[in-house]
């Protein structure tokens, strides 16, 4: 197993509650072939440009552990999630 990070910028109109199952989705996803390392809400932050007509959004870091294949899964869902608007996950060296 590799390990990652994963940026997600969300949607600012999302309520906490929203936030929160987002949260745990993702969390459950990366859990299913993987182990969820730690998850900071680094909160609402100012875009360089916007995004879908947002000029700012809430950024939520995620580090995991997970099998290579399982991020093509991943990035699959993050894609139909309505509430996140851009997303990266990154192989970290060790």
């Amino acid at each position: 197993m590799n390990k990652y990070e994963s940026i997600i910028i969300i949607n600012p109109n999302c309520t906490a509650e929203a936030l929160k199952a987002l949260e745990e989705k993702v969390t459950g996803l990366i859990n299913s072939n993987g182990k969820v390392e730690s998850v900071e809400n680094m909160g609402k932050k100012k875009l360089a440009y916007e995004i879908k007509k947002n000029s700012e959004a809430t950024y939520m870091l995620f580090n995991f552990e997970a099998k290579p294949e399982s991020i093509a899964e991943l990035e699959r869902n993050y894609r139909i999630m309505d509430d996140i608007l851009k997303f990266i996950v990154v192989r970290k060296e060790v």
